[in-house]
C-alpha cells in the first residue's frame, strides 16, 4: 500500500471525498456511494468475457485477455476520462470492487500518465461491509421518532433538527401510498449505503437520532430489519397540527409541489400525467376505502383537477383531501398510536418539537 492509499473508510466516508469507481455499469447499477461516478475499465460485456475466461484458463490468460480488450483506442479514450477525472477532483480516490487487478491497472496507466492517484485498498467491497456494520451501530443507538398525522409536516421540520435523519428523501419517496416522485428511487444497496453515510455522520456528535415515524418500507425501498426493530421500540414525540394546515400541507405537496415536478419534466404532458398518477395511486386504496367511498373520492379528485386545469383553482383539491384524512387516514392513525401511548415523550407544535429536540441533543 503506498502512502496515498487508504483503507480509513470512515474518513472517506465522512469527508464526502469524490470516487472513481472502476467497476463495471452492471455493477455499479446494483449498488453504488453518493459521491461516485462510474468510469468502468471494462464494459459489462468485456467484464463478462474475462470473467468467463478466468474460469476456464486461469488467471493469467484472463488478465491478457483483458489487456487485448482494453487496449489501443479503447483504453486511450478511457484514460482520458480518467485523467480528466483526477484533474478535476485532486482529492479523490479510486476503486474497483475488491481493490485488485482493475484498480491496481488503472493507478499504475495514470501513474504512467504523470498521475499519481490513490486507490482504496479493499475497494468496493470493504467499504460496502463498513457501512453494514455501521447501520448495525445505528440500530443500537437511541432513537426518537418524530410521529404525526398525514399532512402535520413531519418530514419538514427535520433540517431543523441536527441530529436527525431524513429517511424518505434517501428513499426518494414520501412514503404513502401518494408519495412515488418522478426520480426513481435507489436500488436497495444504494439506498443502504446512503443511509449508513447519514446515520454515520449523525453519529459523531452525541445524543439521540431523530427519525421520521416510517413502516418498513418506504416505497420499495426496505429499512434495514435491525434499524427498523429499533424504530419500532423507540419513543416518540408527536407534532400537534390542526386539521385545516394538515389539509394545506398535503395540497403542497401532493398537488403544488408534485405538479410543478411534472411540468418541469413535461411541460406539454405533465398536468395529465399528474392527475393520472394520483388517480391510480387512489385506485390503490379502493379496497380499504370500499366501493361507494371510493367513488366519491375519485369524483372530488376529477372534479378537482378540472378545475385546477380550467382556472388554476386549488379549493376544489381541498375537499377530497379533507375527505381523505379524515375517512382513512386518521383512523388507522389513531388505531396505530393506541398501541404504543405510553412511549409518547411530547405532544407539541412542530415549533416546540424543533426546541425539545435541540435541547436533548444539548443535554447529551
Amino acid at each position: 500500500m503506498s502512502a496515498e492509499d487508504s483503507a480509513d473508510y470512515k474518513a472517506l466516508l465522512l469527508d464526502g471525498v469524490p470516487l472513481l469507481d472502476l467497476r463495471a455499469p452492471v455493477e455499479f447499477a446494483r449498488g453504488a456511494f453518493p459521491a461516485a461516478r462510474n468510469l468502468p475499465l471494462m464494459s459489462d460485456e468485456e467484464r463478462a468475457q474475462v470473467g468467463t475466461c478466468y474460469k476456464e484458463r486461469g488467471q493469467q490468460a484472463a488478465i491478457e485477455l483483458g489487456h487485448r480488450l482494453v487496449g489501443g483506442a479503447t483504453r486511450e479514450q478511457r484514460l482520458q476520462q480518467w485523467l480528466a477525472f483526477a484533474q478535476a477532483h485532486p482529492d479523490g480516490f479510486l476503486y474497483c470492487f475488491r481493490g485488485g487487478l482493475r484498480s491496481q491497472t488503472v493507478q499504475r496507466w495514470l501513474a504512467d500518465a504523470g498521475v499519481d492517484y490513490p486507490r482504496i485498498t479493499g475497494g468496493y467491497k470493504a467499504m460496502r461491509q463498513y457501512l453494514l456494520e455501521v447501520l448495525e451501530q445505528a440500530a443500537r443507538q437511541p432513537v426518537i421518532l418524530i410521529a404525526g398525522r398525514t399532512g402535520s409536516g413531519k418530514t419538514r421540520i427535520l433540517p431543523r433538527i441536527s441530529r436527525a435523519v431524513d429517511l424518505e428523501g434517501l428513499a426518494c419517496h414520501r412514503g404513502s401510498a401518494f408519495g412515488a416522485l418522478l426520480e426513481p428511487q435507489p436500488t436497495q444497496i444504494g439506498f443502504e449505503n446512503a443511509l449508513a453515510i447519514a446515520l454515520l455522520k449523525t453519529m459523531q456528535t452525541p445524543g439521540p437520532i431523530f427519525l421520521e415515524d416510517e413502516s418498513r418500507l418506504i416505497g420499495r425501498r426496505a429499512l434495514p430489519l435491525t434499524l427498523h426493530e429499533r424504530m419500532q421500540q423507540a419513543p416518540f414525540v408527536e407534532l400537534d397540527v390542526p386539521f385545516s394546515e394538515r389539509v394545506e400541507g398535503v395540497l403542497a405537496d401532493y398537488i403544488v409541489d408534485l405538479r410543478e415536478r411534472y411540468l418541469r419534466s413535461n411541460p406539454e404532458q405533465g398536468a395529465q400525467q399528474h392527475r393520472e398518477r394520483l388517480l391510480a395511486d387512489l385506485a390503490k386504496l379502493q379496497r380499504r376505502l370500499g366501493g361507494v367511498r371510493y367513488q366519491q373520492l375519485r369524483g372530488l379528485m376529477e372534479a378537482a383537477f378540472d378545475a385546477q386545469d380550467a382556472a388554476g383553482d386549488l379549493d376544489t383539491h381541498r375537499a377530497w383531501i379533507a375527505q381523505l384524512l379524515r375517512d382513512y387516514y386518521d383512523p388507522m392513525y389513531a388505531f396505530q398510536m393506541q398501541k404504543r401511548a405510553e412511549r409518547r415523550l411530547l405532544l407539541a407544535t412542530p415549533d416546540a418539537v424543533c426546541e425539545w429536540a435541540d435541547a436533548q441533543a444539548a443535554r447529551a
